[in-house]
């Protein structure tokens, strides 16, 4: 229905903090756009004054109000951080998802998929899986000998759950086309196993090696890819997401992206970040698609590798445990060496996008990356009239940032997007296990970040975590894992923290809060339906007592079932190439 709106029997939460709680909301259906928020009453003379009269009808348009029996309202979550189109490619039907923490917790719960899947699927077919974590699963070293004893005649190929490594059978490297199944010579940036022989291990690490390896096998198992990717919207909208970004985006994924934005009952607005290795990463965005719903906001760039594989860029060592040995993970520290750039190639790209406006965003895990990364964001900066600006420049992760970094993070108008599932999933890990409890109980400091007044903002990094924003607010208040440890107390925040770092203050950080982020007049009718107010259970039981019932974009409460229906009917031909990721991971 088109119109004014009026929702009622509602507790909302505004995070606006002029007035942080209402009881209703009156919504502009046509435009999408909140008109009033408050009581009832007031909501409801709002709606009268603002009907408007449409062309050819002599009546001023009707409102409707709908009482939402007690829910929760709240703005909808924003991540700030995902993949969402790779994420489904990767992680949904046919492709397998298995990474411990939705439903394959050690390498024995993969092995019998494997055994299972090589016996019931057609022989030969190609089978893509996603999320082999070698810490958390307890893998030990991982090559094609290992993968052809279970998938002997196979093409299989695995991505690593970090994105920082993949994994191929005997027959896979054959599919690749490589002669006598010798690797060709390393890309920039990435690298083939070779054993003693020349002969490609099937292994690759880093992101440009890892592409190659996997791209046959995507362009051969992925049947529709825009569905796939669907799929992950869905699974983003079901967690109460109604904002996310492509932080790895490239050009060859704007008319799938166009044909998500264009059903009606698309969940999510994208703010896309262009991979900086992209020849046109400085071209502005051309797309019929309104703004609301697709942008270009920056340019994406990554510092160093993965924690959880070695390649954090750190200046502190591993512990020499048997899982960290049995993981293959070098000792170090690292130190400068992980870095995927020289300084010099960083402020070469600093220069050729900075005059141009775009914001910046670079992937640093270690803290000496982020040293590298703060020093080249301060010349760049300074060199292009831009210190002291609202250029909100940005680094994401950061789990192995020190505290003072922060500080100067913050002094630099530098956002920090942190990823709490790192602290979810491996806290009992890092602490003591793979670093010394003073560095691992630390790790993803949430506290000492919001105490050095940056902007901080939360997201999981689809396909690295799923989408859970109310796990991620858990974690940041109690600083409990799974497992019911609780490492670095010191580094727990408020639920106001929390809260504003899926929302309003995850908008800022994409140059949206006028647009959405919290729930006041004038800005898009983003919301979140929850079960319970997050504010009145107990902290340590917010995921168990809190449910997401339902989202609305625009003023429209979204049919996931309609949305699915309106992909998978699209011809999967137009968007094959959709299925041959052009990304780089995080």
């Amino acid at each position: 229905m088109s119109g004014v709106l009026v929702l009622t029997g509602a507790i909302v939460l505004t995070m606006s903090p002029d007035r942080p709680r209402a009881e209703a909301v009156a919504v502009d259906t046509d435009r999408g756009t909140i008109l009033a928020v408050g009581t009832a009453e007031e909501c409801r003379r709002a709606a009268e004054s603002a009907r408007p009269v449409r062309a050819g009808e002599s009546a001023p348009a009707p409102v409707e109000e709908r009482d939402l029996g007690g829910v929760v309202l709240a703005p909808g979550f924003i991540e700030p951080h995902s993949h969402p189109f790779l994420s489904g490619v990767a992680t949904q039907p046919p492709a397998h998802w298995i990474a411990p923490y939705v439903g394959y917790p050690t390498w024995d719960d993969v092995a019998a998929l494997f055994t299972r899947l090589q016996a019931q699927e057609p022989a030969g077919a190609p089978l893509l899986f996603n999320g082999l974590d070698r810490l958390l699963q307890e893998v030990g070293d991982l090559d094609r000998t290992v993968l052809d004893g279970f998938f002997p005649d196979r093409p299989v190929g695995i991505l690593d759950n970090s994105g920082h490594e993949a994994y191929v059978t005997s027959a896979a490297i054959d599919l690749i086309g490589w002669p006598d199944r010798q690797a060709p010579p390393d890309p920039v940036g990435g690298s083939f196993g070779r054993g003693a022989d020349g002969t490609s291990t099937g292994r690759a690490s880093e992101l440009p090696a890892v592409m190659t390896v996997l791209q046959p096998l995507m362009a051969a198992t992925i049947t529709h890819p825009l569905y796939s990717a669907a799929q992950w919207y869905a699974t983003m909208a079901r967690a109460g997401i109604t904002s996310t970004s492509e932080m790895t985006y490239s050009t060859a994924y704007l008319k799938g992206y166009e044909a998500l934005a264009s059903v009606p009952d698309c969940p999510l607005r994208i703010s896309l970040y262009h991979m900086s290795t992209e020849p046109d990463a400085d071209k502005p965005l051309s797309t019929p698609i309104p703004d609301t719903m697709l942008r270009k906001q920056g340019i994406k760039l990554w510092a160093d590798g993965s924690p959880w594989v070695g390649t954090a860029a750190l200046s502190y060592p591993y512990l020499d445990t048997p899982r960290v040995r049995d993981a293959g993970i070098a000792l170090g520290p690292a130190g400068e060496s992980a870095m995927n750039y020289t300084r010099a190639q960083l402020d070469a790209l600093l220069d050729r996008f900075a005059p141009e406006g775009w914001q910046m965003s670079f992937h640093v895990n270690g803290d000496c990356g982020l040293d590298v990364v703060l020093d080249a964001y301060e010349r760049a900066l300074r060199e292009h009239g831009l210190a002291g600006s609202d250029h909100r420049w940005r680094v994401e992760h950061c789990g192995g940032a020190r505290a003072e970094q922060f500080a100067r993070v913050a002094a630099l108008g530098v956002h920090p997007s942190l990823g709490p599932f790192q602290f979810i999933y491996w806290g009992d890990l890092l602490d003591g296990t793979l670093f010394a409890p003073e560095i691992g109980s630390q790790w993803m400091r949430f506290g000492d970040a919001v105490r050095s007044g940056a902007c901080v903002s939360f997201h999981n990094d689809g396909s690295v975590s799923p989408p859970l924003p109310l796990l991620n607010l858990q974690a940041a208040i109690t600083r409990r894992t799974p497992s019911g440890a609780v490492h670095g107390p010191e580094q727990a925040i408020t639920l106001d923290q929390a809260l504003a770092a899926h929302t309003i203050d995850a908008a800022r950080t994409l140059h949206r809060e006028q647009e959405i982020g919290s729930i006041e007049p004038g800005k898009l009718a983003d919301f979140v339906e929850l079960s319970a107010d997050p504010y009145a259970v107990d902290p340590t039981r917010l995921t168990q007592d809190v449910q997401v019932l339902g989202t609305w974009r625009g003023g429209r409460r979204i049919d996931l079932d309609a949305f699915l229906a309106e992909i998978v009917a699209v011809d999967p031909s137009q968007h094959a190439h959709l299925g041959v990721p052009h990304q780089k991971c995080c």
